[in-house]
């Protein structure tokens, strides 16, 4: 019994000693794999910089690229000025024209409706606007209107082709769905827009005839020595020859990041529906780009696999591309084009951004970290 006792005491020392001793949290360890992958990363992070910093000083590139990767901020410039005029530097706050990168909120508003039962891609157009019962416009679908196969030509009357039959690249197609947009919402565009906009975090964007703010970065022709502003801007933006919805909405690069983001991460509809905008429907031959499949107010390209669209209204050259495999997105926006030297000359750095973005996606390291 006494042994007993001293046992039970023994252990209810140890029990005690124990419990009054402060435990020391083990500090995580590092593995030697993580700390070759974050070197990896700041090493293409270096690489990177310096092939797209190479862009703005062999083209004098005015205006603002910047790369995120997994949410994370990897590349940022800003160079040049928001008013030739006056001088004023472009900033993060700068507010750009995005021109036809506008159709992707335009796609994604149609969808919206869809998802709510309010619409179908599949609808005639002239199911909600009357001037498309007619003839020749009375076989045209939505589906076609947002995929560029409506044949609904941009000059003239009539169609260039059969409905659902060419590719034919249409702002007036996606003047008609902002149309449908309001009929069928029972609200203006702008406020759809902005309710949309709002939804995936946008804070500094606007529609033409409702942009607020002192940021603008004004539309130029010509080059930075040789400039010439182009008036009304941004409210020209909303007249019918371009529309809000085809090509009229206002941007920033955060802004844009965050509409990549919600849009492609699932953050704004169900998979399906997502998937229904992403997937190639029509296709074309792309003045600057070449050849590329088209969804719903979105292009795509297989190898590497990336969305992206272009956008260019005058004195507005633009290009918005996300990577699905690395979650990477790439913004690239500018305020003057001399036009003179032809659209090959005026996308020539976002072309050579979007050459190296897609070497480094192709580099399987680039999908590691």
């Amino acid at each position: 019994m006494k042994k007993n006792y001293l046992w039970i005491l023994l252990i209810l020392s140890i029990g005690t000693s124990c419990s009054t001793e402060k435990a020391v949290p083990a500090k995580p360890e590092i593995s030697q794999h993580q700390l070759y992958i974050d070197a990896l990363a700041e090493v293409q992070d270096k690489i990177l910089a310096s092939r797209i910093d190479s862009v703005f000083s062999n083209s004098g590139f005015n205006g603002s690229v910047s790369v995120t990767k997994a949410e994370k901020l990897i590349y940022k410039r800003v160079a040049g000025f928001e008013d030739f005029r006056t001088k004023k530097a472009l900033t993060d706050k700068s507010v750009f024209a995005i021109g036809s990168v506008s159709k992707q909120f335009t796609a994604a508003l149609i969808l919206a409706l869809e998802e709510q039962g309010k619409l179908s891609t599949a609808d005639l157009a002239g199911k909600y606007l009357k001037s498309f019962s007619r003839k020749p416009f009375d076989k045209i679908t939505i589906h076609q209107i947002l995929n560029h196969t409506s044949g609904i030509t941009d000059v003239g009357p009539g169609l260039i082709s059969k409905p659902g039959a060419e590719f034919h690249y249409s702002n007036r197609g996606y003047r008609v769905l902002g149309e449908i947009i309001e009929k069928v919402s029972g609200k203006s565009y702008d406020d759809n827009f902005r309710e949309l906009s709002r939804k995936a975090g946008m804070v500094s964007s606007f529609t033409a005839d409702h942009f607020e703010g002192e940021y603008l970065a004004g539309a130029y022709f010509g080059s930075p020595e040789r400039y010439k502003a182009v008036p009304n801007m941004p409210e020209r933006l909303a007249q019918a020859t371009i529309s809000v919805a085809a090509g009229g909405v206002l941007s920033t690069s955060a802004d844009l990041h965050k509409w990549n983001l919600a849009l492609h991460e699932g953050r704004l509809f169900k998979t399906e529906t997502l998937e229904k905008m992403r997937t190639k429907t029509s296709g074309t031959k792309h003045p600057i780009l070449g050849e590329v499949g088209y969804g719903y107010g979105i292009m795509m390209s297989e190898s590497p696999r990336a969305y992206f669209h272009s956008g260019y209204v005058k004195g507005s050259p633009s290009l918005l591309i996300y990577y699905p495999a690395s979650g990477t997105s790439v913004v690239i926006l500018s305020n003057i084009a001399d036009m003179d030297k032809g659209k090959a000359f005026v996308f020539g750095p976002h072309k050579k951004i979007k050459e190296i973005m897609d070497g480094m996606e192709r580099n399987k390291l680039w999908n590691l970290n």
